[in-house]
Parts: structure tokens; sequence; C-alpha cells
């Protein structure tokens, strides 16, 4: 199992890189509350605990990005501008920056073959057919980077994958889907100081 460097400050001149943790999106009024957009959700819980407002980040990296020395650690949150199956160059550009590594790299996303409200916590997987994890892994040459997938459901009967993540959460699913986004923050927190204890903390969140 991967194990996180330990990060004094978010600095981007401190000495050991920052953690970077990225939420994946569609950007735009149109895609917010889909549930492919329900990592950007996630770091945006962070952003909002942390009192670290976002902001434009550097025109060499297409996000907005967010910087915090959370439990001593330097983390900086990143939200791509670009949309879903372009994601993999703004993460190679923010890990440039910040002057991280792959090791370094959380991206929180969207999941369709986990049950509707688990987590699952792991890193060095395969992409599980997710475009905006098809375009890190592309982009980065690597899969050895960390994934919290937050669990959407399955379209469906035969509606087509693509159209369901971009379908906002049914009524009847948004006040539980509020409750996994604080806890899913709650499992990026906890990965901030102990990895492996985050990795369980996920694997417990049961599904309603």
């Amino acid at each position: 199992m991967l194990r996180l460097r330990r990060a004094a400050t978010s600095s981007r001149d401190s000495q050991t890189p920052p953690v970077v943790v990225v939420g994946l999106r569609n950007p735009g009024r149109k895609y917010e509350g889909t549930r492919h957009n329900v990592g950007a959700e996630v770091v945006d819980i962070l952003s909002e605990r942390w009192e670290a407002p976002f902001k434009n980040a550097p025109s060499r990296v297409s996000a907005e990005v967010s910087s915090h020395p959370a439990e001593g650690r330097g983390v900086v949150l990143v939200k791509p501008f670009t949309f879903m199956n372009e994601s993999g160059p703004v993460v190679v550009a923010a890990l440039r920056y910040f002057k991280a590594e792959i090791g370094d790299l959380l991206v929180v996303h969207d999941d369709i073959d986990l049950a509707f409200a688990r987590l699952r916590l792991h890193a060095g997987r395969g992409t599980g057919g997710h475009n905006g994890i098809k375009s890190i892994v592309g982009s980065t040459a690597s899969r050895e980077f960390w994934r919290l997938k937050v669990g959407v459901g399955r379209p469906p009967g035969r509606m087509d994958p693509a159209d369901f993540v971009l379908r906002t959460f049914a009524k009847s699913e948004r006040a539980e889907v509020d409750i996994l986004v604080r806890d899913s923050a709650d499992v990026v927190e906890r990965f901030l100081v102990d990895s492996e204890s985050a990795v369980e903390m996920a694997s417990l969140r049961q599904a309603p």
C-alpha cells in the first residue's frame, strides 16, 4: 500500500511536497449536483471546514485551488476547470506546480460500480471505466495514486451510464448524499493523518 509523505506546510516552496486532493467534476452550473460532480462536492466541504476558499490557480494549472496546512500537512485542494475526460493534464500541471509526486495524489470521484452511498479508498488499481481516471492514468503514465470512490449507484434498466452520471440525484437520495459527502470529507481528513485507518474508515461506511 502506498504511504504518503508527511508535509509540514502548504507552501509551494516547502521541502516536503503537499498532498494534492482533486475533486473531479464537469465545470459549470449545468452540472452542479450531478452524480459525476460528487467528488467536487467533497472538496468543497473541506474548503468550508478549513475556511480556505478556492481561488484561480496560476495560468499553467486550469483549476481552482485551495491550500491549507491541515493536521500539520500541506494540502492543496483542486477542482479542474476542464471537463471530466480532460482531467489528466490539469492533474499533471498541479503536481508539477506544487512539486508533488504521484504518491501524494488523492482523487475523489463518483463510481457507478460501487453501491449507492458506499465508499472505497485504495491506490494503484484499474480505471474502472471512469473517464476522469482514464485521463489521469494516461497523462501521468501511472496508476500509483490514491482514489476515494463515492458510490452513486447503477443506472436503471438499459440507461446509458454516460447519461446517468450527468443526472442530478433524485430528491429521495439528496439527504443521504449530503451525509455521504460529509462522511467522504471525514475520510479525506483521516487520510491526511493515517492512510491505513482511512481505508478502513471508508470500507465501514454503510449504505442506507
